[in-house]
């Protein structure tokens, strides 16, 4: 059953399971696909104020392609890691290399699956940093919250991409991983300052308001 298809409760006690799948690349993926869906609420909401907006009519766009495809990620990295187990159970003998050059050729193919997972949340998290800016304020904490999501998405991305190729660290996709990480988070940093200044400023208009009351 796809991961997609399971209800939420049911997938969380999968995960608990002694079952190594679903594992950290498929709950990255859910966790993306959460973030990307409280983006594009965020640009929905900031729609309705301004409908005619090309930026929140992209924005919600680019939400919603994110988020399914993170979930096509969550359900290829459960295949990915099945691909793996199964190398893992070639007999050893007569070629114990031919076995060894399986499990290498699963991991690199593994690989993959995560490092497209980084690159998607460090948009994710750009989109969630451009509505706390500039969206609606009501939803201001949800796209902040968007944004924080993915970036632990990105660096969880970049763990898994370095375990999958250890022993391979000039491979670029591990390079790659790591700014989509460093990019992600410098992002939800913004998402987050911008949240609080607008809280501040907010604050002191009230102040004033009744000050001046």
């Amino acid at each position: 059953m796809s991961i997609s298809a399971r209800q939420v409760g049911e997938f969380i006690d999968a995960v608990a399971s002694d079952e190594p799948v679903p594992g950290g690349g498929a709950v990255s993926g859910i966790a993306a696909a959460l973030a990307a869906g409280l983006a594009g609420m965020a640009a929905r909401y900031a729609l309705r104020h301004d409908p005619d907006s090309a930026l929140f009519t992209d924005l919600a766009d680019r939400a919603d392609a994110l988020r399914a495809r993170a979930v096509a990620l969550a359900d290829a990295d459960a295949g990915a890691y099945g691909r793996y187990v199964a190398a893992t159970r070639l007999p050893r003998d007569p070629d114990p290399g031919q076995r060894r050059a399986a499990i290498r050729v699963a991991l690199d193919a593994a690989a993959d699956v995560p490092a497209e997972l980084g690159s998607l949340a460090a948009d994710v998290a750009a989109i969630g940093e451009k509505l706390a800016v500039a969206g609606n304020p009501n939803l201001r904490s949800d796209a902040c919250a968007a944004s924080l999501l993915a970036s632990a998405v990105a660096g969880s991305a970049a763990i898994l991409v370095e375990e999958n190729l250890r022993g391979r660290a000039g491979d670029a996709r591990l390079t790659a991983a790591r700014e989509h990480a460093a990019t992600a988070a410098a992002a939800a940093r913004r998402a987050v300052a911008a949240g609080s200044d607008s809280a501040a400023s907010d604050s002191k208009a009230d102040s004033g308001t009744r000050s001046g009351a």
